[in-house]
């Protein structure tokens, strides 16, 4: 079998996964996988990380979190784009991503982050989720429809 996904260098940021051949729409990609975690956990040991390191951190509708950054795979270089070709569909606590549309090769793949801050979190730390995707409706954050992040 032939493979479909390769990690490298994106313009957008840092690494980016990348189409190897035509996707259709509605192909299951591959799983995000990594260590599930609480979020007290998760928090606790994201707490300890260098400034500006990664973050891989996947949030289940069950309240836990799957970090990628242990025993992740390709998955976690997924970048963000307010316009994303893929999506992501959790299944019995696991999560998949999946083609939104037809991806030709050579495209990068992107999904929609759609963060969610606490109510209470400062301007700083919104502005720290800016968006780089450039696409014509770019909303300007990495932060959910809800949210938002100041000029």
């Amino acid at each position: 079998m032939t493979r479909r996904i390769a990690v490298r260098r994106s313009p957008v940021h840092g690494r980016g996964v990348y189409a190897l051949r035509p996707l259709r729409a509605g192909e299951r990609i591959l799983e995000y996988k990594g260590k599930i975690l609480s979020w007290r956990s998760a928090t606790r040991r994201y707490n300890r990380r260098e400034e500006g390191a990664h973050t891989f951190l996947f949030g289940l509708s069950d309240g836990r979190v799957i970090d990628g950054g242990q025993g992740g795979n390709s998955s976690r270089w997924f970048n963000h784009a307010c316009e994303a070709n893929c999506e992501t569909v959790e299944i019995d606590g696991r999560v998949f991503i999946e083609a939104r549309r037809d991806i030709h090769a050579g495209e990068e793949l992107f999904i929609d982050y759609a963060l969610e801050l606490p109510s209470d979190a400062c301007e700083d730390t919104i502005r720290e989720y800016v968006c780089r995707c450039g696409t014509p409706v770019c909303r300007g954050t990495m932060l959910g429809a809800g949210e938002s992040a100041s000029e």
